[in-house]
């Protein structure tokens, strides 16, 4: 029977907000609230964070959680979780969770492994429908196009598609949540960054731009990124109302 593992990347150093992951909202670090949402996984056998820190490393055995140090080096999470991936040649399936993102569901997660085991493909993706004009306009917010089989097209930080005829564009925002089947994830990290890659900043753009199939699902969820000091006050005046 094929397993699955979910692998946080947990990076101490953040141009923005350094050391956030062991920032506490309501007594716990930002980072066990994203290993508690991933402990709920119906589909999951396994979570693991990866991390380039002893600070995390502590404070996630502290609060109970499977842990493993990486390379100081890599450049991206994908990098990250494929170093803890080839060290565990039992898991078929492994799913990249952000480790910012307290706000995920199990939910959400179940459907981002769900479409990777049920679908031929390489990769697995969320995005949300967004109408809003200044999330569309936002670089930060990164767009998604797909085929009418949910098979990503491409990836920007620009609008994308272009509404050249109003009122006909429909508009995905990305959710960074990704699913690789084992193969898949170990040909990625070792492929070259593609031109695309580069000009956007994205990496996911390195896999379509070498023949790699990326499937979409869409949710409704719309989970807070953890990057900046007024995201983090955002979380916890979320937390506080509840």
């Amino acid at each position: 029977m094929k397993k699955t593992v979910i692998i946080i990347p947990a990076r101490y150093s953040s141009t923005r907000l350094c050391g956030k992951l062991l920032i506490e909202v309501d007594s716990k670090p930002i980072i066990q609230w994203v290993w508690e949402a991933a402990k709920k996984s119906k589909l999951a056998d396994e979570i693991i964070i990866a991390t380039d820190s002893e600070l995390i490393f502590n404070k996630a055995k502290d609060f109970g959680a499977n842990v493993e140090m990486t390379s100081v080096e890599h450049k991206s999470g994908s990098d990250r979780i494929c170093e803890v991936a080839k060290r565990h040649s039992e898991y078929d399936y492994i799913l990249n969770m952000q480790g910012d993102e307290p706000q995920i569901t199990p939910e959400v997660i179940d459907l981002a492994i769900s479409t990777l085991t049920k679908n031929d493909c390489d990769i697995s993706t969320l995005v949300r429908q967004i109408t809003d004009i200044e999330q569309i306009q936002d670089p930060n917010c990164v767009k998604c196009v797909f085929d009418n089989d949910f098979n990503a097209l491409y990836f920007s930080r620009c609008p994308i598609p272009y509404e050249r005829n109003k009122g006909e564009a429909n508009y995905y925002a990305h959710i960074g949540i990704y699913g690789y089947k084992r193969e898949s994830l170990i040909k990625m990290t070792s492929l070259e960054q593609s031109d695309l890659e580069k000009a956007e900043s994205l990496e996911q753009l390195r896999a379509l731009k070498n023949g790699m199939k990326i499937k979409v699902a869409i949710t409704k969820l719309n989970p807070i990124g953890i990057d900046t000091q007024r995201d983090l006050n955002r979380f916890k005046n979320i937390v506080e109302k509840k």
